[in-house]
């Protein structure tokens, strides 16, 4: 049956109307201030009284750990995870095993998206010293994009963004959007060997924002940026951590036009690093949380379009893996379930409006990519869709946690928003606590660029 939500405040364009949405099969049939129904038909009818209807999140940068690493996670668990958190579309990275070097490789995680995944998905092609040919093969309408994240580059060691010879090649032929992560290694292993020979093995994590410092990224991305303005490439970066970075970005081009873009994730916007002494290596992402400054500045450029949409890197680790000292402990963390709320949080500290929310986690999403019919509550766009209530409480506890890794940084937060349903192409897959997991998600497609 068709499904109809009424009295809902629609967050989506740049405004909050009280607007009635027609959910027919997987599109929106209509979007008005007040739709009369067929009366020959039936209709699941939804009273959102008290709820904000939202575009469902887009995730451009998961690890959804799918093929060869599922210990720690899967499609399935963190698609359900992702769904529950208002997340409907998602983009995983190739530092699966084995890595997804080749398009055979590619195609085989689709497949494993079209039979796991509840949330829509795609996954992007991953590139390294030896498979430049392969990855300039990728089908730009099919598959969301080229990157290196989690993957090192030359003989398990270094970066992409270190390579500034093969950078020239890859940006000057290919049209694909390149996302990159962005730290110098240099600046990295200096800073390892300073703090190694005061602490030993046992350095202390606050020094991880020390070692992975802010010079570390600015030099890296002013690196890439260079590159990528003379070669006029689509370059999107992941995971800007600091405010210096952030002022590398202009904010004058309309995001349709941009040619390059960047992230904040949501670690990067709600941590510092005054929080590694009580949370330690759950809060040790590549690149590092930094400084309160940072953080703040962040968001400033968020507001003020230098910085274009907002991440997760969900990278579940289990909990032994996160354990033991400095080196030992792994970098990444779970994020997906929790990543809305936490942004929603933010809203209520009058940090960002709601229109930003929805403009930074999903229109600007699917500008960037050029993703085909979502992102947007709009006729004719697939029904992915949240409703959240910004005034029902929801604590993170152990219990409610469904990510396979079964912990949480946020654990024993309590949220002030929580996220009542979500509709993936028209279907309620997640609605107040339960998760409908027999109907699949799809794989996401692409504009051609020209």
């Amino acid at each position: 049956m068709d499904t109809i939500i009424r009295n809902a405040k629609v967050v989506n364009e740049g405004q909050i109307l009280n607007l009635e949405v027609l959910i027919s099969g997987e599109r929106i049939e209509k979007v008005a201030s007040s739709i009369v129904l067929n009366p020959a038909k039936k209709y699941i009818e939804i009273d959102a009284t008290g709820l904000y209807l939202l575009p469902g999140v887009i995730d451009d940068q998961v690890h959804f750990r799918d093929p060869g690493l599922t210990h720690k996670g899967t499609i399935f668990t963190e698609s359900i995870a992702a769904v529950a958190g208002g997340i409907t579309s998602f983009m995983d990275m190739p530092n699966t095993i084995p890595n997804t070097l080749t398009q055979e490789l590619l195609e085989e995680k689709y497949q494993m998206g079209a039979a796991k995944s509840i949330a829509n998905y795609s996954f992007f092609m991953g590139i390294s010293k030896n498979n430049l040919e392969e990855a300039l093969k990728t089908d730009t309408e099919n598959v969301c994009g080229i990157t290196d994240d989690g993957l090192y580059f030359n003989n398990d060691e270094g970066i992409l963004a270190n390579y500034p010879d093969f950078l020239e090649q890859l940006f000057s032929r290919t049209d694909t959007l390149i996302a990159l992560h962005s730290e110098d290694d240099a600046i990295i292993k200096a800073n390892t060997q300073k703090f190694k020979l005061q602490y030993g093995e046992d350095i202390p994590f606050f020094y991880h924002s020390l070692i992975r410092d802010e010079q570390a990224c600015l030099k890296a991305t002013a690196r890439v940026l260079s590159i990528a303005e003379k070669h006029h490439t689509r370059l999107h970066l992941f995971h800007i951590s600091t405010l210096a970075e952030a002022k590398l970005f202009e904010n004058n081009t309309p995001i349709r036009e941009k040619r390059i873009t960047a992230e904040a994730c949501v670690h990067h916007l709600w941590f510092s690093d005054a929080d590694y002494e009580r949370l330690g290596s759950k809060i040790k992402w590549n690149p590092s949380i930094k400084t309160d400054q940072d953080r703040k500045g962040l968001m400033r450029s968020l507001l003020n379009n230098s910085i274009d949409i907002i991440a997760t890197d969900h990278a579940p680790h289990t909990i032994a893996e996160k354990e033991g000292n400095y080196f030992q402990a792994h970098s990444g963390g779970p994020l997906v379930q929790h990543a809305l709320l936490a942004i929603l949080e933010l809203f209520h500290r009058g940090e960002i409006p709601l229109e930003k929310v929805v403009e930074k986690m999903s229109h600007n999403v699917a500008e960037i990519y050029r993703i085909k019919e979502r992102g947007y509550i709009r006729e004719g766009y697939f029904a992915d869709l949240v409703l959240v209530d910004l005034n029902k409480e929801q604590e993170v506890t152990t219990n409610s946690l469904l990510y396979k890794c079964k912990w949480s940084p946020f654990l024993g937060q309590v949220f002030k928003s929580s996220i009542n349903s979500t509709f993936v192409n028209g279907n309620l897959v997640y609605e107040k606590g339960n998760v409908k997991t027999d109907i699949k998600g799809k794989r996401l497609r692409f504009e051609k660029i020209r």
